[in-house]
């Protein structure tokens, strides 16, 4: 029997949980045209709507580069202190708008720093804001709670520089680390001190690993880096054969390493032919401990709701399919575990029960 169609104001009305998503790529357009007058930077259209809809032509070329490329526009408006609070407020409400109860942000500081901001300073504001976020939020009772991951820009050298900055405010809002930008040519192995640094003071850390360079990218993040999530890992599929898992994929299954997995944001890059098609499905059906996550919500022209409506519509999800995946993305959340336990029993499985 065909399971009943799960309409997209129930799907909004779903507690979600998001672990990988960019500060950078999310902003609002009008956001964006605001404080880009404010600083003088020149934007390629000053209307909103046609603003998002550069971006996600832009950024669906198939080339994770010229992807990443599309961050220009956003980061040029977040250089001082103005710009990262209103962003990172936003942020928050944007999220709570759409159903979200937990999210991990993740964002490079060194990329904030053009203005004169200090690494410090940066990561000081953000967390202003998304304590502001917060406090709306709850208060207008759609409460969610946001964690930071810090990120080192893998292609440059201030990779251990974030590494001591997550160290330093692991108690102040920043709950773990990653490396991002581009991943073919730049290894997570390159960065090994970090991540030994990062483990010697108990700090957790995903990797983004398996999207633009495959199973050697994995080998390492996981085996030699020790990653606790991967970022995308959407080509652990090729470590799979006919439903046999070899050992890499059998190693980050029965470990339960989360694969923070972004389906529109890799039909953009070219890491996947179709949301139908997309590894996501096939590898929840395996076992693996797979979350649903959007990446760049301006950049992919996305939310978490719409990501589970695509995956309903054309891969045919279920709303148990929806449930267990947030229910796994707040298992590997980077927060002590009885909070993740309250989450799940306090707010995930019974506003799953309310709403279906």
């Amino acid at each position: 029997m065909t399971a009943p169609r799960i309409d997209t104001e129930t799907l909004r009305r779903l507690p979600k949980a998001v672990l990988h998503d960019h500060l950078d790529g999310g902003l609002r357009p009008a956001t964006v045209i605001e404080l880009a007058a404010a600083v003088g930077h020149t934007l390629p259209t000053t209307d909103p709507d046609e603003l998002a809809a550069w971006y996600v032509e832009a950024a669906g070329s198939g080339d994770l580069v010229r992807y990443i490329g599309t961050f220009e526009h956003t980061l040029a408006v977040m250089q001082t202190r103005e710009g990262l609070l209103r962003v990172a407020e936003e942020y928050v409400l944007d999220l709570a708008a759409d159903g979200v109860v937990y999210a991990e942000v993740r964002y490079a500081p060194e990329l904030n720093t053009r203005a004169g901001l200090s690494l410090a300073e940066v990561v000081e504001t953000v967390q202003e804001g998304l304590a502001a976020g917060m406090a709306k939020a709850a208060a207008a009772g759609t409460p969610v709670r946001v964690g930071t991951l810090l990120c080192g820009m893998r292609m440059f050298d201030r990779v251990g520089e974030a590494a001591e900055l997550a160290v330093t405010y692991r108690d102040a809002g920043v709950v773990g680390f990653d490396i991002a930008g581009a991943e073919d040519g730049f290894p997570p192995a390159d960065h090994l001190a970090a991540f030994e640094h990062l483990r010697a003071e108990s700090v957790p850390f995903t990797i983004h690993a398996g999207e633009a360079y495959g199973l050697p990218s994995i080998h390492q993040a996981v085996q030699v880096c020790g990653a606790q999530r991967l970022g995308h890992g959407v080509r652990i599929t090729e470590d799979i054969v006919d439903g046999k898992l070899g050992r890499l994929a059998g190693w980050v299954r029965d470990r339960r390493i989360a694969l923070e997995m972004c389906p529109t944001s890799n039909l953009q890059t070219g890491c996947a032919t179709s949301i139908a098609e997309h590894p996501i499905t096939a590898l929840k059906d395996l076992g693996f401990r797979v979350t649903l996550n959007t990446d760049n919500r301006l950049v992919s022209g996305t939310t978490i709701t719409r990501e589970m409506g695509l995956l309903v519509e054309e891969a045919g999800w279920t709303a148990e399919d929806l449930r267990t995946v947030t229910v796994n993305a707040v298992k590997s959340a980077f927060i002590p575990f009885d909070e993740r336990k309250a989450l799940i029993e306090d707010v995930i499985l019974p506003g799953y029960a309310a709403v279906l």
